[in-house]
């Protein structure tokens, strides 16, 4: 073997969601924060995400992270969050990964039968409170950072479909949200294709038409999702609803979404819905579920808040190193439209 790179990753899935986690091979990324090395990342270190995320090695559905050091002193550890065609400041399912693979790998150690963290992700702190038995972690519940709504019952228009009202709120990434039934949708597994397609052209029209940036870091992306929301109805004590998140360039998450549901929370918040401490059950289109709350209440600039928890769990389904032959005539990879939607 005459490998030019080596990558050490751990494949790992967080409730149906991909979520590869690098642990090695990426070497020094300049940067203080984590936001830092992200961009560092991007902008000069983006071969990596090409390399991993681009066929023939990965697949539009899957994602990395980079686990890097922390300069932040509350930090154990930092990651950078790496997608088909974005690097997002958060991301939940990926948060879960992390964390599940730094504690069963040995790169922190685990106490069972709880192991607390606090990782640096580009949004800021994550804390962590990962369930642990028999050296497995069982549950991985997050509080995200705050997450808060740009604009309620805002009509935007779409080819196709005309006026259509949407919801646009950021829980980590900034989703246009919109009622599934609305538009003809059940969030079926059969609906995938159609959803994708219809979730992309909201998404367009949406960050063409409604202005966002974030009050506290303008360097954080504006609209880059779509979710489409189920109706909500009580089992017990709890809230239960179905979403489905189109994630670019056009193909559906597996899980229910961590920020999806950080923004599911905030929106349901903002109508007089739920309130903090009462539980939101959010299940995907593959029929997995996160568990939601709210832990508090906050300010972002001039938007009223809410601080989301969202759990689940990862699991590991395979270690290996990612080689890079000097002769691989796909050295960063390529993408089809039969999968992608578009060509690199």
């Amino acid at each position: 073997m005459r490998f030019k790179k080596v990558l050490s990753v751990v494949d790992c899935h967080a409730e149906g969601e991909s979520g590869k986690v690098i642990v090695g091979g990426v070497g020094q990324v300049p940067g203080k924060t984590m936001f830092d090395k992200r961009v560092h990342l991007e902008t000069h270190m983006d071969d990596i995400r090409k390399i991993v995320l681009f066929e023939p090695r990965g697949a539009v559905w899957h994602n990395a992270n980079i686990v890097l050091p922390s300069n932040h002193p509350e930090a154990d550890f930092g990651y950078v969050i790496l997608e088909t065609t974005e690097y997002p400041a958060m991301s939940g399912s990926n948060t879960m990964c992390v964390a599940t693979v730094l504690l069963e790998t040995g790169i922190l150690p685990m106490q069972e039968p709880v192991t607390h963290l606090v990782l640096e992700s580009p949004a800021g702190l994550i804390r962590v409170r990962c369930e642990c038995a028999d050296g497995k972690v069982t549950s991985v519940r997050l509080v995200n950072q705050p997450a808060f709504c740009y604009h309620l019952g805002s009509s935007i228009e779409v080819e196709g479909f005309g006026t259509v009202r949407v919801d646009i709120v950021y829980g980590g990434m900034t989703y246009a949200m919109v009622d599934a039934a609305a538009l003809g949708f059940s969030i079926d597994p059969s609906e995938a294709r159609d959803l994708c397609e219809v979730g992309q052209k909201l998404k367009f029209a949406a960050a063409e038409q409604l202005a966002v940036e974030h009050p506290e870091n303008p360097a954080i992306p504006g609209i880059t999702n779509t979710e489409f929301m189920g109706p909500i109805r009580r089992e017990n004590d709890a809230l239960v609803s179905k979403n489905c998140v189109v994630v670019s360039p056009g193909r559906c998450d597996r899980s229910p979404c961590g920020t999806g549901s950080s923004a599911r929370l905030a929106l349901l918040h903002a109508k007089g819905l739920i309130a903090p401490g009462e539980t939101l059950i959010h299940e995907s289109i593959t029929g997995s579920r996160f568990t939601c709350t709210i832990d508090g209440l906050a300010k972002v600039g001039k938007y009223n808040a809410v601080i989301p928890a969202i759990a689940g769990q990862a699991w590991i389904t395979g270690l290996y190193q990612m080689g890079l032959d000097p002769t691989d005539p796909y050295q960063q990879g390529f993408t089809v439209a039969d999968t992608w939607m578009t060509t690199v």
